[in-house]
C-alpha cells in the first residue's frame, strides 16, 4: 500500500515471534471524512472484530489498513481494481467477498473455527435489524420506529433469558461481531437523524453493550460517530457542514443505566 495509507498492526508478544504465527492483513474502508482513520463500513468492523479477537489469543499476527476509496492510491487500484474492502489478505491470497472472507476466517485461520458457533435462534433474531434501521432513516415515521423498538425488544428478551454476558455464552463469538457493530449505528444514528434512543428499560440489551464496550476488540475497531454519522449523510446525498468535518472524533460509549455486575 503506498504511504498515504494508515496502517495498525496488532502482534503477537509476550515471548512469541510474530514469525511463528500467520500474518493476516485486513484491508479495511477508510473515514469518509479524513480519508485515513477507520470508517463506518459494518462488514469491515465485523471481520475486525473477529480477527481481533484472534489475534488476542495469538493464534495470528493482525496488520489492518485502511484505504480511502473516495481517492484509492494507484497500487490499491492495479490490485483489486474496482473491488470494496473489506479485503482479507492471508500468505499472499486475496478474499475478496464478504461470504468468502468468513469461510476462510472459519475454515483457514488458525482458531476461528471457534468462533463460528452454530446456533440458528440467534441467527434469526439478529438478522435483518440493519435493515430495519435503514428503513428508519429513510422513512422517518412512527411505524419504522415500531418496528426497529419491537426487534430491540426480542434480542433485549433473548438476553434477559439467556442470562450469559454475550449471545450464546460468556465468550463472544461471530454472532457478537455481526450485532455490536450494528447496535453502535443504531444508537449514533439514530439519535441523530430522528431522534431514536434505545429505551433504558431493555436493561438486558444495554447490559450486553456495557460488555462490548469493555472489549479492546469493539473499541479499537469502532469509528469515531462523526464517521458513523457521515456515512448515512453520503447515503442520503446530504454534505457534512465544514465544522463538522474539522470536530474531533468522538465516540458514544456512555452507557445511561447503573450496570451492577
Amino acid at each position: 500500500m503506498s504511504a498515504d495509507v494508515e496502517t495498525q498492526q496488532q502482534e503477537s508478544t509476550n515471548g512469541t515471534s510474530k514469525f511463528d504465527v500467520p500474518e493476516i492483513e485486513l484491508i479495511i474502508k477508510a473515514s469518509t471524512i479524513d480519508g485515513r482513520r477507520k470508517g463506518a463500513c459494518l462488514f469491515c468492523q465485523e471481520y475486525f472484530m473477529d480477527l481481533y479477537l484472534l489475534a488476542e489469543l495469538k493464534t495470528i499476527s493482525l496488520k489492518v489498513t485502511t484505504v480511502d476509496m473516495q481517492k484509492p492510491p494507484p497500487d490499491f487500484r492495479t490490485n483489486f481494481e474496482a473491488t470494496h474492502p473489506p479485503i482479507l489478505i492471508d500468505n499472499g491470497l486475496a478474499v475478496l467477498e464478504n461470504e468468502k472472507i468468513e469461510r476462510h476466517i472459519m475454515k483457514n485461520i488458525p482458531g476461528g473455527y471457534n468462533l463460528f458457533v452454530q446456533d440458528k435462534e440467534v441467527a434469526t433474531l439478529i438478522e435483518n435489524l440493519y435493515g430495519k434501521l435503514k428503513l428508519m432513516l429513510v422513512k422517518k415515521d412512527e411505524a419504522k420506529n415500531t418496528a426497529l423498538l419491537t426487534h430491540l425488544r426480542k434480542i433485549n428478551d433473548h438476553l434477559a433469558a439467556r442470562n450469559t454476558r454475550f449471545l450464546t455464552g460468556d465468550t463472544m463469538c461471530c454472532f457478537d461481531c455481526e450485532l455490536m457493530p450494528r447496535l453502535q449505528h443504531i444508537r449514533v444514528a439514530g439519535k441523530y437523524f430522528v431522534d431514536f434512543e434505545i429505551p433504558t428499560h431493555l436493561t438486558a440489551l444495554w447490559r450486553y453493550m456495557y460488555h462490548m464496550y469493555q472489549l479492546d476488540a469493539f473499541t479499537q475497531s469502532c469509528p469515531a460517530d462523526q464517521d458513523i454519522i457521515n456515512h448515512y449523510k453520503l447515503q442520503q446525498s446530504l454534505k457534512m457542514k465544514k465544522h463538522e468535518e474539522l470536530e474531533t472524533p468522538t465516540f458514544t460509549t456512555s452507557i445511561p443505566i447503573d450496570i451492577s455486575e
